[in-house]
């Protein structure tokens, strides 16, 4: 039943957060750009943007529960228990596995060689994402279609084109 009642909330939280998110887009209809009719509608955000909100939710505000006889939430941290959980906090009942480590019972697939960014600060670094285990540098050569022409009548004419890069991925 408790754990009922977290997942309900996570729901409401991820709900919610959409919501504020939803924003209003709106564009003229006219002769040569003059905005004599304006239609506007409600915008869903993007899931990155909801994810990214969410975490920053998560690292703001989150709360250790304890599973309390009368079903009741409860600070975890005996010294916080007098300050009351406020609605905007998310909380959570048991701790977040080790998302590091592969754990086959738990389906996490750990981060042993994915792939991480060098050079960004973000969630998929490489200091984030390999857990301070450090990473391997690769040379590849990625190819792709370019300078591509459309030729009359009907077909696309492109050219392969390469370039080295550098690949991290984690130790």
């Amino acid at each position: 039943m408790f754990d009922k009642t977290a997942n309900f909330n996570y729901v409401k939280k991820g709900s919610k957060a959409v919501a504020e998110l939803v924003r209003r887009q709106c564009r003229c209809h006219g002769v040569s750009g003059s905005c004599e009719f304006k239609t506007c509608w409600q915008s869903m955000p993007r899931l990155g943007e909801v994810g990214q909100h969410l975490k920053n939710l998560y690292d703001r505000s989150a709360v250790q529960v304890a599973k309390h006889a009368r079903k009741r939430l409860r600070r975890k941290n005996k010294f916080e228990r007098r300050i009351r959980i406020r609605t905007n906090e998310l909380v959570y009942v048991n701790r977040s596995p080790n998302y590091c480590v592969r754990n086959a019972n738990l389906g996490i697939l750990g981060t042993y060689g994915r792939q991480c960014n060098k050079t960004y600060s973000g969630s998929d670094s490489c200091d984030v994402l390999c857990c301070g285990r450090g990473y391997d540098t690769r040379l590849t050569v990625r190819y792709e279609r370019c300078h591509c022409k459309f030729v009359w009548c009907c077909y696309v004419n492109c050219k392969t084109c390469s370039w080295e890069m550098d690949v991290h991925t984690c130790k």
